[in-house]
């Protein structure tokens, strides 16, 4: 219970610190340094790192294929709750963790939405000959807000160690490895994955909180992610 009160404030504080880096992005240092002469935040270390780095488009079309992952791994969770609903008869008997989780991926559409709706900045480069809505990297907010709960999914239900140790060291390495291949193709400004990592690290701790906070059921998994 403690753990959960303390995550919830932790979750705030993350989400407290994207809205402030997001305001922060259209008021320091900004420049028209972008596409066609729209206005970057943070400019001189943008257009720094985006120099040193260049473009790999090798690299951008992999993680977005890779993308794919964390789509499969919402569709298997959704998957087990229409089972677990179609068996229990009453979706309110689908286990209260699995509800949480996909009100959660909810909450990350909508994220991604908002800021495609009302763009802060645009990419360094057209893709496909469009200028396409870069804050915060979409690809990066949904790996980072999906593979924690698989971690945290398998820890609560999975009996077997070695499962659970394998997919956290799976998860982590894939984690790190998009976030670091879309900072450094050069199709996001650094920027952009910086908020990436405040929102979806602010998102999955009101989550994994709220979990924790829930009481348990009977019928429900054995909570070790909960210790």
């Amino acid at each position: 219970m403690r753990n959960g009160k303390k995550g919830i404030a932790v979750g705030a504080a993350l989400i407290l610190c994207f809205a402030l880096w997001t305001a922060l992005i259209q008021c320091v240092d900004v420049r028209p340094v972008g596409q066609n002469g729209t206005n970057i935040g943070f400019a001189a270390v943008n257009t720094w790192f985006h120099r040193l780095t260049g473009v790999h488009m090798g690299l951008y079309t992999l993680t977005d294929w890779l993308g794919l992952v964390p789509i499969a791994i919402c569709m298997g969770f959704g998957a087990l709750g229409l089972v677990q609903w179609i068996r229990r008869k009453r979706l309110l008997r689908v286990d209260p963790d699995i509800l949480l989780l996909g009100a959660y991926y909810i909450l990350v559409i909508l994220g991604y939405l908002i800021f495609e709706m009302i763009p802060i900045n645009y990419r360094p480069i057209p893709i496909n000959g469009v200028m396409e809505a870069s804050y915060p990297s979409s690809t990066t907010l949904l790996v980072l807000s999906v593979m924690p709960t698989l971690v945290f999914q398998v820890n609560r239900r999975a009996r077997s160690a070695a499962v659970r140790r394998m997919t956290a060291i799976l998860s982590a390495g894939f984690a790190l490895f998009m976030a670091i291949g879309r900072l450094i193709s050069g199709v996001h400004w650094m920027t952009d994955i910086i908020g990436a990592v405040l929102l979806s690290a602010g998102l999955y701790a009101l989550y994994r909180s709220a979990v924790l906070l829930l009481p348990r059921r009977a019928d429900g998994p054995q909570g070790r992610g909960s210790r």
